[in-house]
Protein backbone atom coordinates (compact mmCIF):
# COMPACT_ATOMS: atom_id res chain seq x y z
CA UNK A 1 0.00 0.00 0.00
CA UNK A 2 1.04 3.62 -0.56
CA UNK A 3 1.24 5.51 2.72
CA UNK A 4 3.22 8.03 4.77
CA UNK A 5 6.42 6.60 6.22
CA UNK A 6 9.68 8.05 7.45
CA UNK A 7 12.84 8.30 5.38
CA UNK A 8 16.28 8.79 6.95
CA UNK A 9 19.10 10.44 5.02
CA UNK A 10 22.15 8.63 6.37
CA UNK A 11 24.49 11.29 4.97
CA UNK A 12 22.83 13.94 7.15
CA UNK A 13 22.41 11.69 10.22
CA UNK A 14 24.98 12.54 12.93
CA UNK A 15 24.12 9.54 15.10
CA UNK A 16 22.76 11.54 18.05
CA UNK A 17 19.92 9.08 18.68
CA UNK A 18 17.36 11.80 19.39
CA UNK A 19 14.94 10.38 16.82
CA UNK A 20 15.11 6.90 18.36
CA UNK A 21 14.30 8.45 21.73
CA UNK A 22 11.40 10.44 20.29
CA UNK A 23 9.83 7.51 18.44
CA UNK A 24 7.06 6.15 20.67
CA UNK A 25 6.69 3.01 18.56
CA UNK A 26 10.33 1.92 18.70
CA UNK A 27 10.54 1.98 14.92
CA UNK A 28 13.98 3.62 14.91
CA UNK A 29 17.17 2.12 16.30
CA UNK A 30 20.79 3.21 16.27
CA UNK A 31 22.79 0.74 14.19
CA UNK A 32 26.49 1.27 13.44
CA UNK A 33 26.20 4.87 14.61
CA UNK A 34 23.28 5.75 12.31
CA UNK A 35 19.52 5.94 12.77
CA UNK A 36 17.69 3.16 10.93
CA UNK A 37 14.04 2.27 10.39
CA UNK A 38 14.04 -1.28 11.72
CA UNK A 39 10.57 -2.29 10.47
CA UNK A 40 8.08 -0.51 8.23
CA UNK A 41 5.05 -1.79 10.14
CA UNK A 42 6.34 -0.16 13.34
CA UNK A 43 6.20 3.35 11.78
CA UNK A 44 2.83 5.13 12.01
CA UNK A 45 3.96 7.88 9.65
CA UNK A 46 2.89 10.70 11.99
CA UNK A 47 6.37 12.15 12.29
CA UNK A 48 6.86 12.57 16.06
CA UNK A 49 10.56 12.01 15.41
CA UNK A 50 10.95 14.94 12.98
CA UNK A 51 11.30 17.80 15.53
CA UNK A 52 13.93 15.83 17.47
CA UNK A 53 16.40 15.59 14.58
CA UNK A 54 18.98 18.41 14.78
CA UNK A 55 20.26 17.93 11.21
CA UNK A 56 17.04 17.53 9.20
CA UNK A 57 17.96 13.98 8.28
CA UNK A 58 14.38 12.70 8.67
CA UNK A 59 11.37 13.38 6.51
CA UNK A 60 7.99 11.77 5.93
CA UNK A 61 7.52 10.48 2.39
CA UNK A 62 4.78 8.62 0.54
CA UNK A 63 5.79 5.26 -0.85
CA UNK A 64 4.88 1.61 -0.98
CA UNK A 65 5.22 0.24 2.56
CA UNK A 66 3.77 -2.37 4.86
CA UNK A 67 0.73 -1.20 6.83
CA UNK A 68 1.21 0.10 10.36
CA UNK A 69 0.64 -2.78 12.79
CA UNK A 70 -0.29 -1.56 16.29
CA UNK A 71 -0.32 -5.08 17.73
CA UNK A 72 3.21 -5.72 16.47
CA UNK A 73 4.35 -2.40 17.94
CA UNK A 74 2.92 -3.24 21.37
CA UNK A 75 4.59 -6.65 21.32
CA UNK A 76 7.87 -5.02 20.28
CA UNK A 77 7.70 -2.44 23.07
CA UNK A 78 6.86 -5.06 25.68
CA UNK A 79 9.81 -7.19 24.62
CA UNK A 80 12.07 -4.14 24.62
CA UNK A 81 10.92 -3.28 28.14
CA UNK A 82 11.64 -6.83 29.33
CA UNK A 83 15.14 -6.70 27.89
CA UNK A 84 15.84 -3.38 29.58
CA UNK A 85 14.54 -4.73 32.89
CA UNK A 86 16.90 -7.69 32.63
CA UNK A 87 19.94 -5.55 31.86
CA UNK A 88 21.01 -4.79 35.47
CA UNK A 89 21.08 -8.52 36.27
CA UNK A 90 22.99 -9.61 33.18
CA UNK A 91 26.42 -9.02 34.72
CA UNK A 92 27.49 -9.66 38.34
CA UNK A 93 29.50 -6.44 38.21
CA UNK A 94 26.32 -4.41 37.67
CA UNK A 95 24.85 -5.23 41.09
CA UNK A 96 23.59 -1.99 42.67
CA UNK A 97 25.44 -0.78 45.73
CA UNK A 98 26.22 2.40 47.62
CA UNK A 99 29.91 3.27 47.92
CA UNK A 100 31.37 4.21 51.28
CA UNK A 101 34.50 6.29 51.07
CA UNK A 102 37.52 5.34 53.18
CA UNK A 103 38.82 7.65 55.89
CA UNK A 104 41.61 10.01 54.87
CA UNK A 105 44.19 8.12 56.92
CA UNK A 106 43.39 4.68 55.52
CA UNK A 107 45.80 2.76 53.32
CA UNK A 108 43.45 3.00 50.33
CA UNK A 109 42.89 6.76 50.62
CA UNK A 110 44.19 8.97 47.79
CA UNK A 111 47.86 9.87 47.94
CA UNK A 112 48.81 13.39 48.89
CA UNK A 113 47.85 15.77 46.11
CA UNK A 114 45.30 13.39 44.57
CA UNK A 115 41.61 14.24 44.63
CA UNK A 116 39.24 11.59 46.03
CA UNK A 117 36.61 9.94 43.87
CA UNK A 118 33.15 11.44 44.36
CA UNK A 119 31.26 8.46 42.98
CA UNK A 120 28.57 7.48 45.48
CA UNK A 121 27.01 4.42 43.86
CA UNK A 122 27.46 1.57 41.39
CA UNK A 123 26.62 1.02 38.55
CA UNK A 124 26.82 4.35 36.76
CA UNK A 125 25.67 3.43 33.25
CA UNK A 126 22.04 4.37 32.59
CA UNK A 127 21.50 1.02 30.86
CA UNK A 128 22.71 -0.92 33.91
CA UNK A 129 21.19 1.18 36.67
CA UNK A 130 18.27 -0.26 38.63
CA UNK A 131 15.04 1.70 38.40
CA UNK A 132 14.59 1.86 42.17
CA UNK A 133 17.42 1.90 44.69
CA UNK A 134 18.12 3.32 48.13
CA UNK A 135 20.82 5.62 46.80
CA UNK A 136 18.22 7.49 44.72
CA UNK A 137 16.18 8.54 47.77
CA UNK A 138 16.65 12.26 48.36
CA UNK A 139 19.34 12.37 45.68
CA UNK A 140 20.55 15.17 43.50
CA UNK A 141 20.81 13.36 40.18
CA UNK A 142 23.62 14.00 37.72
CA UNK A 143 23.04 12.65 34.20
CA UNK A 144 26.17 13.04 32.11
CA UNK A 145 27.43 12.13 28.67
CA UNK A 146 30.30 9.63 28.83
CA UNK A 147 32.88 12.02 27.35
CA UNK A 148 32.32 14.85 29.82
CA UNK A 149 34.40 13.33 32.60
CA UNK A 150 37.36 13.04 30.21
CA UNK A 151 36.98 16.51 28.74
CA UNK A 152 36.49 18.43 31.99
CA UNK A 153 39.41 17.93 34.39
CA UNK A 154 37.57 18.75 37.63
CA UNK A 155 34.49 16.70 36.83
CA UNK A 156 34.38 14.86 40.16
CA UNK A 157 34.64 17.99 42.30
CA UNK A 158 32.54 20.29 40.11
CA UNK A 159 29.70 17.94 39.18
CA UNK A 160 29.76 14.55 40.94
CA UNK A 161 30.33 15.73 44.51
CA UNK A 162 27.06 15.38 46.40
CA UNK A 163 25.28 13.78 43.45
CA UNK A 164 24.22 10.35 42.29
CA UNK A 165 25.77 9.94 38.84
CA UNK A 166 24.37 8.25 35.75
CA UNK A 167 26.20 8.29 32.42
CA UNK A 168 25.46 7.27 28.87
CA UNK A 169 26.12 7.93 25.19
CA UNK A 170 23.09 8.19 22.88
CA UNK A 171 25.29 7.65 19.83
CA UNK A 172 26.58 4.28 21.05
CA UNK A 173 23.65 2.90 23.07
CA UNK A 174 20.68 1.70 20.99
CA UNK A 175 18.13 2.20 23.79
CA UNK A 176 15.47 4.73 24.72
CA UNK A 177 17.00 6.51 27.72
CA UNK A 178 13.77 8.47 28.26
CA UNK A 179 11.80 5.41 29.33
CA UNK A 180 14.39 4.29 31.90
CA UNK A 181 14.98 7.79 33.24
CA UNK A 182 11.26 8.47 33.50
CA UNK A 183 10.87 5.35 35.64
CA UNK A 184 13.79 6.38 37.87
CA UNK A 185 12.35 9.86 38.36
CA UNK A 186 8.86 8.55 39.00
CA UNK A 187 9.78 5.76 41.42
CA UNK A 188 12.29 7.63 43.58
CA UNK A 189 12.48 10.81 45.64
CA UNK A 190 14.82 12.73 43.34
CA UNK A 191 15.44 16.32 44.46
CA UNK A 192 17.03 17.84 41.35
CA UNK A 193 18.52 16.92 37.98
CA UNK A 194 21.70 18.25 36.38
CA UNK A 195 22.48 17.33 32.77
CA UNK A 196 26.10 17.60 31.66
CA UNK A 197 26.69 17.16 27.94
CA UNK A 198 29.36 17.86 25.36
CA UNK A 199 28.96 20.61 22.79
CA UNK A 200 28.84 18.06 19.95
CA UNK A 201 25.42 17.58 18.28
CA UNK A 202 25.06 13.89 19.19
CA UNK A 203 24.86 14.85 22.88
CA UNK A 204 21.54 16.49 22.07
CA UNK A 205 20.05 13.01 22.24
CA UNK A 206 20.90 12.73 25.93
CA UNK A 207 19.53 16.16 26.75
CA UNK A 208 16.36 15.42 24.79
CA UNK A 209 15.85 12.11 26.59
CA UNK A 210 16.19 13.70 30.04
CA UNK A 211 13.78 16.49 29.18
CA UNK A 212 11.22 13.98 27.91
CA UNK A 213 11.66 11.90 31.06
CA UNK A 214 11.16 14.93 33.30
CA UNK A 215 7.98 15.86 31.45
CA UNK A 216 6.59 12.32 31.41
CA UNK A 217 7.36 11.70 35.10
CA UNK A 218 4.78 14.31 36.12
CA UNK A 219 7.18 15.76 38.71
CA UNK A 220 8.24 19.40 38.84
CA UNK A 221 11.94 19.21 39.67
CA UNK A 222 14.62 21.87 39.43
CA UNK A 223 16.94 21.03 36.54
CA UNK A 224 19.78 22.54 34.56
CA UNK A 225 21.92 21.78 31.51
CA UNK A 226 25.69 22.37 31.49
CA UNK A 227 27.60 22.10 28.22
CA UNK A 228 31.29 21.22 28.05
CA UNK A 229 33.45 22.20 25.08
CA UNK A 230 35.73 19.66 23.42
CA UNK A 231 38.73 21.54 24.81
CA UNK A 232 37.45 21.20 28.38
CA UNK A 233 35.64 24.47 29.13
CA UNK A 234 32.20 25.08 30.57
CA UNK A 235 30.19 26.93 27.94
CA UNK A 236 27.71 29.56 29.08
Amino acid sequence: MIRNILHIDEEKCNGCGACATACHEGAIAMIDGKARLIREDYCDGLGDCLPACPTGAIQIVQREAAAYDEAAVQAHLQEKSKQQAKAPCACPGSMAKALKREEANSASAPSQGESPSRLQQWPVQIKLSPIKAAHFDGAKLLIAADCTAYAYASFHERFMKGHITLVGCPKLDAVDYAEKLEAILRENDIKSVTIVRMEVPCCGGLENAVKRALLASGKFLPWQVVTISTDGRILE
